[in-house]
């Protein structure tokens, strides 16, 4: 069954939809209850994120427990793996940042090796027309030439380009006060994230995984405070938990709070446009990066996609998906407008919102356990970049959860402590 969002159509867990005794949608793969009365790993949100560590888990022959994804709504609809750009890039300033994402690329361009002994797992690429990064002053070119060099030497394509060199490869963009560009057009652009979203549910599913449509509303902690030892639902279902996984997106303070954990994790708004144009590029667009900090990328048909915010960034209410339908004529569109003088004339197709998991602190994944709730393991803050960088950090917390440490990737510079310790991992490259 699809159901049409934003003028596109998109598979629902790509089956067809039931109901609950009176009416209720259903997504296939869901229960109304828990099967156990207590599991080894409670995940706390079933988008991307928790679906991966729930992969991961049942795929790895070391870990033998049982595994309850809760998500509280199984339509996905308003969360921040429904509303992407669905867009992977390697063009980071740190080097851990970039070899989580072209884990990611090998991830998606090889899913079924990845995911092994599922039937029925789509063949998939990456359409690679690049991220272009637009510099129109020194000390940003500056960055870009830093960073190039970093990103080069672990094995991207990044190349530099000067306003010249831009005009004569992309004739549409209007460049008099740009700097210098950074793009790479190998493992970096647009993939399928509802394909691939999909797949690792299913996966996780067949490998014995349980999902339930339900909302965490309590946890209960041991007399020390040091572990939390049952999840009530909203349901009214009481379920003892091994280890808990906050994997629950924007909603992430909210859910360590039941723990008496303050974490700076805040939905924030980012608006998207798709728009016809009246004169289509006769190339692909790159992912371009205005130094307006908006960016505009191929869609596909004559149409494109903008994605941006504007003024002041304030966090928002967890069900505040309202549209200010002026930004695209008063902010938007000039901007578009004078970076590609031919998207003078176009036709707004559909506009929407969508939260960002934004960490305050900076801006970067936040993993592993607490310093005092030690079995409160985190997965949460990715800032607007957790679909491309979920395979690597559902392996690394499967890992986490499996052996008490990461295996195939370190990634401890992410782990919470980093907080108890105020030594923030400094990335530059945040769209």
């Amino acid at each position: 069954m699809a159901r049409v969002r934003f003028g596109f159509v998109r598979r629902t867990c790509g089956r067809a939809t039931k109901f609950w005794p009176g009416g209720r949608q259903m997504t296939p793969g869901f229960s109304n209850e828990p099967r156990h009365d207590s599991y080894d790993v409670v995940i706390v949100g079933g988008a991307i994120m928790g679906a991966s560590t729930a992969w991961f888990l049942a795929d790895n022959p070391d870990f033998d427990g049982r595994v309850l994804v809760i998500e509280r709504d199984s339509s996905y609809r308003d969360t921040s793996t429904m509303t992407t750009t669905s867009c992977m890039r390697q063009q980071f300033s740190t080097e851990l940042n970039v070899k989580i994402a072209q884990f990611a690329a090998d991830f998606v361009k090889n899913l079924p090796r990845h995911l092994q002994g599922i039937p029925d797992v789509p063949q998939l690429s990456i359409r690679s027309f690049g991220y272009m990064y637009l510099a129109a002053t020194e000390g940003f070119a500056e960055r870009l030439r830093t960073d190039c060099l970093m990103q080069r030497a672990v094995g991207a394509d990044t190349c530099l380009m000067t306003p010249d060199q831009i005009a004569q490869k992309y004739p549409f963009y209007a460049v008099d006060d740009i700097v210098l560009g950074s793009i790479n057009t190998r493992d970096e652009g647009y993939f399928d994230a509802t394909a691939v979203f999909d797949a690792v549910r299913r996966a996780s599913r067949l490998r014995g995984v349980d999902y339930v449509e339900d909302e965490v509303i309590d946890m209960a902690l041991n007399a020390a405070g040091s572990r939390v030892e049952a999840v009530t639902l909203k349901s009214g279902r009481r379920i003892g938990c091994g280890q808990i996984v906050n994997a629950s997106g924007p909603r992430a303070d909210r859910t360590a709070r039941m723990a008496g954990i303050d974490l700076a994790v805040e939905p924030r708004k980012r608006y998207s446009w798709i728009f016809k144009a009246e004169r289509p590029l006769d190339q692909d667009l790159p992912l371009t990066i205005d130094p307006s900090g908006l960016h505009v990328r191929e869609n596909g048909g004559g149409t494109y996609q903008v994605g941006a915010h504007f003024g002041p960034d304030p966090a928002v209410d967890y069900d505040d998906f309202t549209v200010d339908h002026g930004l695209w004529e008063s902010e938007a569109w000039p901007i578009v407008a004078t970076r590609i003088p031919r998207f003078e004339a176009v036709k707004l197709q559909s506009t929407w919102v969508g939260h960002y998991a934004m960490n305050t602190f900076d801006h970067n994944a936040i993993m592993g356990p607490h310093d005092r709730v030690e079995n409160f393991i985190f997965l949460n803050g990715f800032s607007g970049h957790g679909l491309q960088q979920a395979p690597a950090m559902g392996r690394g917390t499967a890992e986490w959860l499996t052996y008490g440490g990461y295996r195939t990737m370190d990634l401890t510079p992410f782990n919470y402590a980093r907080f108890v310790q105020n030594t923030p991992i400094v990335e530059h490259a945040v769209i």
